[in-house]
């Protein structure tokens, strides 16, 4: 039984999808005026490995993360560059999906639809709030009227009043209540218009998620995720504005990332610790930037810095060793009977694995799911050898490249030698074998300078790139 922290509940619940064997996900993506920063990363890491675990769980889930592609943000940019918000939504389309791969998030299949592409249906949407008397258009602009709602705050436990002074609210004698939000916005000379109802105007921010989340997943969605600091406003008026028109439930579960600091500190452009994914690409594998992301509980605040990574990066390097070892054994045992104590590693092998999956049906653990991993390892570091059954060795990798699947990490290849590189190995062995250790230390060093690390072990001579 898979269990899921529901924002809207404050607890964990029992996941049961709308459909039996299907799961629809929408995930708030970026707004496509620069480059993805590392606090993007965590919803965008989290939630794929959310829709991965959900495959494995044999579930068809239909994923999506939408493109804000206009925005006070695109405006502002595409003025500061002398070009379009077209131009420079496009281009960071493309700078994210780089990015996207080098996270080796699942883009194949995810559906990215743009604000600017639904423009009619935006427009629908809201005339369709209007006449229900939801929102009510003034000047060109159209607003929601939150006062018609009991229960707005619901997601993020706020009341009206501490809304009203503890948001940051526009001030304008027009709006009926000072809390009421924007779903449509007057055009202002030289920015992108659409022609509506209400004259020529552009789409507000909130109302894009409800119209397209509703377009391509239907009325109730299964999971609405993001980071926590979409709760409010962002998440709140889209169940508002998503609610009143329907009369269903928006999203049967929210989940939310909790936040990532740099050095402690809240990450912000003023403080001069603002790191984009691009950034942290040039001294790190953006496999390693997952792995970190993986590393703590997606609801737990993660501090970023470059000694923590480090860390990330020598952990996933064990495990890659690991999975070398049991490749290297593969190729280096024999086929026989297992042992009674082959089958007690064997048992215990599977016990590691029903682990990982009770870790990662609880609330998506997975700190914990890597646990196990990191233990699967041990076994087969410590209790495998080329004595051991190939069957028990081959079993013993196939569990741990199942289960690193699932948060898709392992998945790179070793690249094959160049023919320099195994002369020097064998070169290196013959000179061991006729006690030449000068010669065999030289030919190290040599290996080392080509970014290849050999290991002297009871199995014999074992080599790995330094990644």
């Amino acid at each position: 039984m898979m269990r899921l922290y529901n924002t809207l509940k404050r607890k964990k619940e029992e996941f049961v999808p709308i459909k039996q064997d299907k799961v629809t996900i929408y995930v708030c993506g970026p707004t496509v005026y620069n480059y993805i920063h590392v606090g993007n990363a965590r919803p965008l890491v989290v939630f794929d490995v959310l829709r991965r675990y959900l495959e494995y769980k044999k579930f068809t889930v239909d994923y999506l993360v939408n493109f804000t592609d206009i925005d006070d943000k695109l405006i502002n940019k595409a003025k500061d560059e002398g070009t379009t918000v077209k131009e420079i939504a496009e281009k960071f389309i493309g700078e994210y999906l780089h990015d996207a791969k080098g996270l080796l998030l699942k883009e194949e299949s995810t559906n990215h639809p743009k604000a600017t592409e639904h423009i009619r249906d935006i427009v629908d949407f809201i005339q369709e709030l209007i006449e229900k008397d939801y929102a009510y258009s003034t000047n060109g602009d159209v607003y929601f009227n939150i006062s018609k709602l009991e229960d707005y705050g619901k997601l993020s436990k706020k009341n009206i009043d501490d809304l009203v002074s503890g948001a940051r609210v526009e001030v304008n004698e027009i709006k009926r209540n000072p809390m009421d939000f924007t779903l449509w916005k007057g055009a202002k000379p030289g920015e992108p218009s659409w022609e509506s109802p209400w004259g020529k105007g552009r789409p507000g921010w909130h109302i894009e998620c409800s119209v397209m989340a509703r377009r391509y997943l239907g009325d109730t969605i299964d999971i609405h995720a993001g980071g926590e600091d979409l709760q409010f406003p962002h998440h709140e008026n889209e169940i508002a504005q998503s609610e009143s028109l329907t009369g269903k439930p928006f999203a049967n579960y929210w989940l939310h990332n909790a936040m990532i600091n740099v050095e402690n500190q809240k990450m912000s452009k003023s403080l001069m610790n603002f790191f984009t994914i691009r950034e942290i690409s040039k001294e790190f594998d953006l496999e390693v930037l997952r792995f970190f992301i993986l590393s703590a509980h997606y609801r737990k605040p993660v501090n970023f810095s470059r000694e923590f990574v480090d860390q990330a990066k020598n952990g996933l390097e064990r495990l890659y060793n690991g999975k070398e070892n049991l490749e290297y054994l593969i190729n280096n045992t024999k086929e026989k009977a297992l042992s009674d104590e082959d089958i007690r590693i064997k048992e215990e092998i599977i016990g590691l694995k029903d682990k990982f999956i009770d870790s990662m049906d609880d609330d998506i653990n997975t700190a914990d799911a890597i646990s196990s991993l990191f233990e699967i390892v041990k076994v087969g570091n410590t209790k495998l050898s080329q004595d051991s059954p190939k069957d028990l060795v081959i079993f013993a990798h196939e569990v741990l490249i199942e289960l690193s699947q699932i948060l898709n990490i392992l998945n790179q290849k070793e690249e094959l030698l160049d023919e320099e590189i195994t002369e020097l190995i064998e070169k290196r062995k013959e000179a061991r074998k006729n006690k030449d250790f000068k010669l065999s230390d030289e030919i190290r060093d040599q290996l080392k300078d080509k970014g290849i690390i050999l290991e002297d072990t009871k199995d014999g001579v074992k080599w790995k790139r330094v990644r």
